[in-house]
């Protein structure tokens, strides 16, 4: 095998600028491990860096790959890369890269996954789960009888969110569509909140804890329900500090990879302790309209592309 297939954008736009490439087979560098992908996460990360809404944050070389999570099979090593060996599944979070053949990264970006965890599983664990822990701890760590109010929990990182505050202890109030109600009141909400009938700023007050993983406005209407010492966090609204309140406090998070924690989820999921919902599964081809539809709206969960499909 001399070239390989790599989803990649030679322009920003919407999902027309995305290119099934044939690209050169890479080579992992010291301190790397080549892995064969078996299948990639969908984020809300990929169309917004192909739009070009991330170039700030994330500045990149075009063309680029997109794909920011994954689980496979490492099957060569860079000089000094002693953690894994050939044979070994992996799973993690890599940055941008994941909807390709083959992927060169540095060994510290992954951990083993449980024998008992299938790929597909693996593949959506990494950004979302890690992405949900750090967020509910940007603003402090989580105290018991904290109330906790989640935009988005039936997304992917909404599912984690839900699951993980109410573990620390906390009253959990979630926003989102009457479809998911009952799969979020499953995942340990205490409350969900129709947010096409209702208006969560009349039926909440006193809020420690605001989550944001939506964006958009939801900012803008969330401040008036925080408790005077109360924090917004969001994973959404990267200008979040210039449109925070005098007086509020606003951070925007972007995930930090903790593989350990990641292993340790992992191992949470196979004793079932923990849900890891797949809205659906697609094949590699299929990959610009899952996105799409991960980008308008779709069932709760998280999407994978498999590339075995």
């Amino acid at each position: 095998m001399r070239t390989i297939r790599a989803w990649r954008i030679h322009r920003f736009g919407g999902p027309e600028v995305l290119q099934l490439d044939q690209i050169p087979k890479p080579s992992p560098d010291p301190g790397q491990v080549l892995i064969r992908v078996a299948a990639a996460g969908v984020n809300g990360i990929d169309w917004k860096f192909r739009s070009g809404l991330m170039r700030k944050i994330y500045p990149a070389q075009l063309p680029a790959g997109l794909g920011a999570e994954m689980a496979g099979t490492v099957i060569a090593l860079g000089d000094g890369a002693t953690q894994f060996k050939p044979g070994d599944r992996v799973m993690g979070a890599v940055g941008r890269g994941a909807y390709a053949d083959l992927i060169a990264v540095n060994q510290q970006s992954v951990c083993q996954m449980p024998s008992a965890l299938s790929d597909v599983v693996a593949a959506s664990l990494p950004v979302a789960s890690q992405t949900a822990w750090g967020a509910l701890r940007a603003a402090g760590e989580l105290r018991s009888g904290q109330k906790v109010l989640i935009h988005g929990a039936a997304g992917g990182v909404g599912g984690f969110a839900v699951q993980f505050a109410k573990a620390a202890g906390a009253i959990v109030v979630a926003t989102g569509s009457a479809s998911s109600r009952d799969y979020v009141l499953g995942l340990g909400a205490d409350r969900v909140i129709d947010r096409h009938t209702e208006r969560f700023a009349e039926a909440v007050d006193g809020i420690d804890l605001v989550l944001d993983l939506v964006g958009g406005d939801l900012p803008a209407r969330s401040w008036q329900v925080l408790a005077a010492d109360g924090a917004l966090v969001s994973i959404a609204s990267p200008d979040l500090a210039a449109r925070t309140p005098a007086g509020r406090r606003g951070l925007f998070y972007s995930m930090r990879t903790d593989r350990d924690r990641l292993r340790q989820i992992a191992e949470s999921v196979v004793a079932g302790t923990l849900k890891s919902k797949i809205a659906e599964v697609v094949g590699l081809s299929d990959y610009p309209a899952a996105s799409e539809r991960g980008r308008t709206g779709h069932s709760p969960g998280k999407i994978v592309v498999d590339f075995t499909l």
